[in-house]
């Protein structure tokens, strides 16, 4: 399964983090993983007995459900921007 495509994740740290550098940002964090998960989820609806893809899936939403538990604590309008934006938590 490949990895995202440079150009893919530099368009969404622009989109995201306000730039193509800033890599650190909680907002594109949180994008480049929730673009993973949709990556990964569509790979589990063909091959559903790929049990080490759904562990790392798991992980990936654990991992997105911390950095969004962080951002709204410090961040609300921020939080809430971005839950409508990657279209999370309908």
């Amino acid at each position: 399964m490949p990895t995202l495509v440079a150009d893919k994740k530099a368009k969404i740290f622009a989109e995201f983090g306000g730039k193509e550098t800033n890599t650190g940002s909680i907002e594109a964090q949180i994008a480049l993983l929730t673009e993973r998960i949709t990556h990964i989820s569509k790979h589990l609806q063909q091959n559903k007995k790929d049990f080490s893809s759904n562990r790392g899936l798991l992980q990936l939403v654990g991992e997105r459900k911390s950095l969004l538990t962080y951002l709204s604590k410090n961040n609300l309008q921020g939080y809430r921007g971005l839950i409508e934006k990657l279209g999370l938590r309908k």
